[in-house]
């Protein structure tokens, strides 16, 4: 099965439009929602109109833009995001000193979504992917048996071995306590590198993600082609709510008490 997710929904009206024709025309399934944002409001309305399978698109990369964003989340916030982009390995190191912080903007960011959409998620993942972040894996705060974004998925020779082996060692742990895709790719690289007939060749028997961001010119562009439209023929497309969880069970809920994050 390949999911199709556009990122990003609700953070800016133009990149909630361009998702929502990709998903009326058949060329996406799924959307990953971010919270406390410009559009995120008017988003949710839309989504819940045209019964979109959503998802929560942490953000833990730039600040919130919304109208009635909490003084003490816009604090933490700007902690985070200061360490998190300061270098692009910053996401792999753990900072004690932020646990605090991140509880509390997961925790915000997690029941803001169930307000505005009246229920869990059907998936997680993360803003410029910072769901995978030391601080978030290793304190454990999103519940186990959630349905969760892997790390993007290489053919042998296109990363390093050292990266494709840290990548592994990240979704085999994941994998232990999440619900993964088989697979995970980006639709810009994946035209650039010409590796889409690969990618639904490999949706015939696993399930693939493919991220999309139909915000994007380019990518708005190819999604409402012909040629992606020939692409899809004789692949069955989907979305994680129909991929099931590990246990077969309904979606835990997306945050707990807050008790749980003292250890």
């Amino acid at each position: 099965m390949l999911i199709i997710n556009a990122d990003d929904w609700g953070r800016l009206r133009a990149e909630t439009d361009a998702a929502l024709r990709c998903y009326e025309h058949g060329k996406i399934t799924s959307v990953s929602a971010m919270v406390f944002m410009l559009d995120s409001e008017r988003a949710a309305e839309l989504a819940k109109a045209n019964e979109l399978d959503v998802g929560l698109h942490l953000n833990f990369a730039e600040k919130f833009t919304g109208h009635s964003v909490p003084d003490m989340l816009e604090a933490c916030q700007s902690k985070i995001t200061r360490f998190l982009m300061q270098n692009k390995y910053s996401q792999l190191v753990y900072n004690p000193f932020l646990q605090k912080e991140f509880s509390c903007s997961y925790q915000a960011q997690a029941e803001e979504f169930e307000r505005l959409f009246g229920k869990s998620p059907s998936h997680i993942d993360g803003h410029h992917h910072m769901h995978l972040c030391a601080n978030v894996l290793l304190s454990r705060m999103i519940p186990a048996g959630a349905r969760m974004r892997r790390n993007f998925s290489f053919w042998p020779g296109e990363k390093s071995f050292l990266n494709r082996a840290y990548r592994g060692f990240v979704d085999r742990w994941l994998a232990r306590r999440y619900c993964l895709a088989d697979y995970f790719f980006d639709l810009t690289q994946s035209i650039r590198d010409k590796k889409l007939d690969r990618i639904a060749a490999l949706a015939t028997s696993r399930n693939v993600e493919l991220m999309t961001h139909p915000g994007v010119p380019s990518e708005l562009a190819y999604l409402m082609s012909d040629e992606f439209a020939t692409l899809l023929r004789g692949v069955e497309i989907g979305t994680y709510a129909r991929m099931g969880l590990l246990s077969d069970q309904p979606a835990p809920p997306l945050f707990v008490e807050e008790h749980r994050f003292s250890s």
